[in-house]
């Protein structure tokens, strides 16, 4: 397992995966081990995977300052990963949480990049309120699980707000994960299973405590970024649905929007080779 020493000093751990151009990839969570990954739907198969242990989480060392959680800060340890990887420009695929460090990173060091992927990405950032989640929460409403995961949702949420602990959160989020696929099958539930497993409860907390972003300001940030992005959505997905994934399609001037039909916030396990088509067509162009 390979390391290297972040902006900080702080040991970072990678996984490579498949072979051929290095793909860097960031995961969501926030701060979930990289292993959830896994071969991302077969792009192993053209590409070398470097899958980045968020600091705190996975094989990555736990920092001495925990205010470098913080979204914007890992920014700086995305840069110096590239840096040890020697590329002058890297091709940077981000998941859910992992696209908020993603686009900050494009608004800084986009001359740095060479494509951008962002999969499902969170738009906490950009977004004052999600956008569509009630309604494609209720298109879902004819699911056998919804009744269950509904409540388990509501349940987590109100536990969230009154600070409780991660050992009374934690089954309730797998209670609530059906929403995140596309089909409830027994794939998808080892799967959901194991994004539990290792998830660093501080570095969670902490990626984006005391963020304070001017979202305008984002916004004519982002307009200036003309790396070449797809942007993957699912079009069960709740956060972010396709009309709030549309919403940041609309701020990147040289953005291609691909959404899949069958899935969720994980369309690499929903529909992976549709998932990993759209992807090697897009980095092969």
């Amino acid at each position: 397992m390979p390391t290297f020493a972040s902006y900080d000093g702080t040991m970072l751990a990678y996984h490579r995966r498949g072979d051929g151009p290095p793909l860097v990839c960031l995961a969501g969570g926030p701060a979930q081990p990289s292993r959830y990954l896994g071969d991302l739907g077969g792009l192993t198969a053209g590409r070398a995977l470097l899958l980045l242990d968020s600091r705190g989480s996975g094989d990555s060392a736990v920092p001495a300052d925990e205010a470098s959680y913080r979204c914007d800060r890992i920014v700086d340890d995305v840069e110096a990963f590239r840096v040890h990887l020697g590329l002058d420009r890297m091709d940077l695929l981000a998941h859910s949480a992992g696209a908020s460090v993603a686009l900050l990173y494009a608004t800084r060091f986009a001359h740095r990049l060479r494509r951008l992927v962002l999969v499902t990405p969170s738009l906490r950032l950009l977004l004052a309120a999600p956008v569509g989640m009630a309604e494609a929460h209720a298109r879902r409403a004819h699911e056998p699980w919804h009744a269950d995961a509904t409540a388990a949702m509501d349940a987590c949420g109100e536990a969230l707000r009154r600070g409780a602990g991660d050992a009374e959160i934690a089954p309730l989020r797998l209670a609530a994960a059906p929403f995140l696929y596309g089909t409830w099958t027994e794939r998808a539930r080892a799967h959901a299973a194991a994004q539990e497993d290792g998830r660093s409860v501080a570095a969670a907390a902490g990626f984006y405590a005391g963020v304070d972003v001017d979202r305008d300001a984002l916004s004519a940030a982002l307009a200036g970024v003309t790396t070449p992005t797809l942007i993957v959505a699912g079009a069960l997905d709740a956060a972010p649905s396709p009309e709030a994934v549309g919403l940041l399609a609309g701020m990147l001037p040289n953005a291609e929007l691909v959404t899949l039909p069958a899935s969720s916030h994980n369309p690499y396990v929903d529909e992976p080779e549709a998932f990993a088509a759209a992807v090697q067509r897009f980095l092969a162009g």
